[in-house]
């Protein structure tokens, strides 16, 4: 039995697997529960999110990517071959070949980290691509012809931001201002305005299911629990989707402004062809309620979100690993 090729979707918030020939066979979160006295890997993925704030002091969950690298790279290696082994994607003779996505303006040693990673992990030949140009690929955009296409890609740590054509990445930008502040933001509005702690998990469901980021797009309210920073005790207030969308403005405002960027340095003739096409929302952050439509008005541009965001990067790795061979040629390595 020979190895097949997979793509991964390195992200700071899941980890996204494409085997050829069987499609998305893993989507499980970017997360590690160790024993900090021993450091023994006990969890890895959905089992260790569940951990997350509610360990005792010996037991740690760790995000091993950080803003869309590698932070903590044993523990990176120990997740991805947990993952690895669990799909069983080794041949008795073969290792699989591997493509990875990193983000547009990561650094040699960034990259050569994620190389290393893939490889211990039981990777054989290694190949990087970058992120946009792959959910490009994932959201149905044809990026090989001469004709501008451009991709917004909220992930959790970064989001990127490009224009493609001919099968390359024309202009681009990297931000760290993605899912991770977004609930950061929700959280410190929170401890902020009404002297309540509470954790990641409740603040990225405040996010799924009352925010917003266009005045009057939703109004709704949660009921959440947590502790009170005067009393000690818990506590349980209600938010709506109005202070939600005020706390995330200025986040929000930061991916428009990189955006604005990225366009004022495209060439007229491709800014002609994306009023033309719009631009395209991938990534998990794509489904903040509102994003597009703040975004086109800002832009003035249409804005569409891609059909399914959060599996686009993935979608794209299955897409390239069509050519993989090619890609060997061409030597990313």
């Amino acid at each position: 039995m020979f190895a097949r090729d997979i793509g991964i979707d390195l992200g700071t918030a899941n980890v996204l697997i494409h085997v050829k020939g069987k499609g998305i066979v893993l989507n499980e979160p970017s997360v590690v529960a160790m024993d900090r006295n021993t450091g023994k890997v006990l969890a890895v993925g959905e089992e260790a999110k569940r951990m997350v704030g509610r360990t005792p002091g010996n037991i740690v969950a760790i995000r091993p990517l950080k803003d869309g690298v590698i932070a903590d790279f044993d523990v990176t290696e120990a997740m991805l071959k947990h993952f690895i082994q669990k799909l069983n994607v080794k041949g008795i003779f073969s290792k699989p070949r591997m493509l990875i996505c990193c983000p547009t303006n990561i650094t040699s040693v960034e990259q050569k980290a994620i190389r290393q990673a893939a490889e211990k992990s039981g990777g054989k030949n290694v190949f990087l691509e970058e992120e946009p140009k792959v959910a490009a690929i994932g959201a149905g955009m044809d990026i090989f012809q001469p004709s501008g296409n451009m991709v917004v890609d909220i992930g959790g740590g970064t989001t990127d931001i490009a224009v493609i054509s001919m099968g390359d990445i024309v202009t681009a930008s990297s931000i760290k201002m993605a899912g991770d502040k977004f609930d950061a933001e929700i959280l410190n509005h929170i401890k902020r305005e009404y002297k309540l702690l509470i954790g990641e998990r409740t603040a990225e469901d405040i996010k799924i299911k009352v925010a917003t980021v266009f005045p009057g797009a939703r109004q709704e309210e949660i009921s959440i629990r947590g502790r009170d920073m005067v009393s000690g005790l818990p506590r349980t207030i209600t938010v709506s989707s109005v202070e939600i969308e005020q706390a995330l403005k200025e986040s929000v405002a930061v991916i428009v402004q990189a955006a604005k960027g990225v366009l004022e340095r495209t060439p007229p003739e491709l800014s002609a062809d994306i009023i033309d096409r719009g631009i395209i929302l991938t990534g998990g952050g794509a489904l903040l309620n509102g994003l597009d439509q703040l975004m086109a008005e800002e832009l003035k541009v249409p804005v569409l979100v891609a059909e399914n965001p959060m599996d686009c990067v993935a979608i794209g790795t299955g897409i390239m690993l069509d050519n993989v061979d090619r890609l060997a040629k061409r030597k990313i390595m």
